[in-house]
């Protein structure tokens, strides 16, 4: 697959620059670069040869101008001619540059079209993704992704299974989970997707009644919302006390294994509740909740995370999967 030609090929067609308009070349940083240097070279000298200069060919592929001069001289060393004739005025390519960069848009295109073409054999994948997630992450943040990824892979089938407990995914044939926390089974590989912190909340009547907890301490006179097992590891509540890390275990009258129902006490007044913030942020922008103890919240809480078995292949459909997340995920939603 040939790239279309540049509107303005100054060194190829004119032996100058001028006239360049940078706003109608194509986006040559959406080019994967290759880890192999002289593949980078090749692709930088390109841009410069087709665009008219140093400053342009950065701007085209979102370099640094510095660092495009340095690539053309490394080249240049490394094949002991010159590409270039440089002047105040212009870039003119020398007979090794013509020659070079007929070489260089023939490898190029070879790779660009090799790409392509397991771009569109990816589209092409079929089968089906058994995925298993936290039922209130996986209805906020998970179902909303579905749709996209399968109109991008249209014959994949997503089989997702909603649930606060943990699954066991060899013994129970998912192929990936997406969980809160650090990683506990050996027998897994981790991905980590994005970051998310757990915050402490309270509704506004049930601190008008109780009081509001100043000091972690303080959460020993609280009713607190609890969970039930095996997700009991959650009643112990890390906070950072004059920079030494420490747990609470907390106590209350309601224990569930229902972040959605825990949620839904919290903001009937029942108790105070550390929940993960995509759950409780929106309440806490319309002052339904209130974030309590924020000064002794751990920076590195928690995170989300891609969970699949060690001792098997990562098929290309799951593969697919995670990558799809991790790339919504990137920059998270609920941050917003």
């Amino acid at each position: 697959m040939s790239e279309k030609p540049y509107p303005c090929n100054p060194l190829v067609e004119r032996n100058d620059i001028a006239g360049y308009d940078p706003s109608l070349l194509p986006a040559l940083h959406r080019t994967d670069y290759m880890k192999d240097e002289r593949l980078v070279e090749m692709r930088i000298f390109k841009a410069v040869a087709e665009t008219g200069g140093f400053t342009h060919a950065a701007l085209a592929l979102q370099l640094q101008q510095p660092y495009v001069s340095r690539a053309i001289s490394s080249l240049e060393k490394r094949l002991g001619v010159s590409l270039l004739r440089r002047s105040t005025r212009r870039l003119q390519l020398t007979q090794e540059g013509h020659e070079y960069l007929a070489s260089c848009k023939r490898i190029l295109d070879d790779i660009d079209a090799a790409e392509a073409q397991l771009s569109r054999a990816g589209q092409h994948m079929s089968g089906a993704i058994r995925v298993t997630v936290a039922t209130s992450f996986g209805m906020d943040q998970i179902v909303p992704l579905i749709p996209g990824f399968l109109e991008r892979y249209p014959r994949l089938r997503v089989r997702l299974s909603l649930s606060d407990t943990l699954a066991d995914l060899i013994g129970e044939g998912f192929d990936v989970a997406i969980r809160m926390g650090s990683l506990q089974d050996s027998n897994l590989v981790s991905r980590k997707l994005s970051h998310l912190q757990r915050v402490v909340t309270a509704s506004p009547s049930y601190i008008a009644r109780h009081g509001m907890p100043t000091v972690p301490a303080d959460l020993a006179g609280h009713n607190c919302l609890m969970w039930e097992p095996p997700m009991d590891h959650l009643n112990h509540w890390p906070f950072v006390i004059d920079g030494e890390r420490t747990s609470m275990l907390i106590n209350g009258n309601f224990q569930t294994s229902s972040g959605v129902s825990s949620v839904y006490m919290c903001l009937a007044g029942v108790g105070i509740t550390r929940m993960a913030e995509h759950m409780v942020l929106p309440s806490i922008r319309s002052n339904m909740l209130v974030p309590l103890l924020t000064d002794f919240q751990p920076s590195d809480d928690t995170a989300i995370y891609a969970l699949y078995p060690r001792d098997s292949s990562l098929h290309p459909r799951v593969r697919a999967f995670i990558d799809y997340v991790a790339e919504k995920l990137k920059r998270p939603p609920w941050a917003a």
